[in-house]
């Protein structure tokens, strides 16, 4: 085990929390208030692990697990650490109990102080239940229903702890986040067939010709950039549904819903500048791009 390795091991919550930087939007950027960064990093903390948990990518040494209270002997089940993390979350709600992973003690405060519900958090988790049940999707309306669980309850969390959340809002907010949730899922194609999922539809990879034996090229054939630009060409539908969200709002606030249909454009840019071909590796944008792609959004262009 490396020294990287055991520091992380010994502070799984600062582990998690650096991978914010890591990210396509920005999670909680320093133009915020405090109490906003506190909060949202807070709500990242949470999402961040529950997805590490679901991926098998926690922190070596098993801190994560200890915390959970899960045995030794089950610290490989995937199902049996989230149903570990489900209960330290209704801790979270419970005024009698602590929970155990200091992520979620974290939460607690956040948690009273915008008074968000559980709903939104055990979506997450269901998500990642279902990731280890499910490992493809026949039509785009099932990767929808997954998308649910797995992206939209984060931008349902951030209307609510900046107090924004509106019926019309939460619609919108549900596009971007489908979308970049989409995107995610194009930038990952290789890495997501490492774990033996594919999150690209069943129906779509027939019409475009596609086998699962493509995906694990080097490099993409004409048929799979067809078909990842299809799929892209989806999600920056989605980017455009939604993005009337940045101007219905005002302040610092707008600039931070810039940020994340931003993030979106700017991806999705990188992948059509690679020619669609996702397999050797996430094309990612560059800040130039990013900041141009903000400023597009700002003036409500498109």
């Amino acid at each position: 085990m490396t020294g990287a390795g055991t520091a992380q091991a010994v502070d799984p919550e600062r582990g998690t929390l650096d991978k914010a930087a890591g990210e396509n939007f920005p999670v909680a950027p320093f133009f915020l208030p405090r109490d906003w960064r506190t909060d949202l990093m807070a709500v990242y903390g949470f999402a961040r692990l529950v997805d590490d948990i679901g991926d098998g990518d926690l922190a070596p040494g098993g801190a994560d697990t200890r915390l959970l209270g899960v045995p030794d002997e089950r610290a490989g089940d995937r199902l049996a650490v989230l149903d570990a993390f489900e209960a330290d979350l209704h801790r979270v709600f419970d005024a009698g109990s602590t929970p155990g992973h200091p992520l979620l003690r974290r939460l607690r405060p956040t948690v009273r102080r915008r008074s968000l519900t559980p709903e939104p958090f055990l979506g997450l988790i269901a998500a990642n239940r279902q990731d280890q049940l499910v490992r493809r999707y026949e039509t785009f309306d099932d990767l929808l229903a997954y998308c649910e669980l797995s992206a939209n309850p984060v931008g349902r969390l951030v209307l609510a702890v900046t107090g924004t959340s509106s019926p019309e809002r939460v619609r919108r907010s549900d596009a971007i986040c489908t979308a970049l949730q989409i995107v995610e899922h194009l930038q990952d194609v290789a890495e997501d067939l490492a774990r033996d999922r594919i999150y690209l539809p069943a129906e779509d990879m027939k019409r475009f010709h596609v086998q699962e034996a493509d995906l694990a090229a080097s490099t993409a054939g004409a048929s799979v950039r067809a078909l990842v630009a299809y799929e892209a060409q989806r999600a920056r539908d989605l980017l455009n549904e939604g993005a009337p969200l940045v101007g219905s709002v005002h302040g610092r606030l707008r600039l931070l819903l810039a940020g994340f249909v931003a993030g979106g454009r700017a991806a999705i840019r990188a992948i059509a500048a690679a020619d669609y071909d996702v397999l050797p590796g996430p094309p990612k944008p560059g800040k130039v791009q990013l900041l141009r792609e903000v400023g597009v959004t700002l003036r409500g262009e498109g």
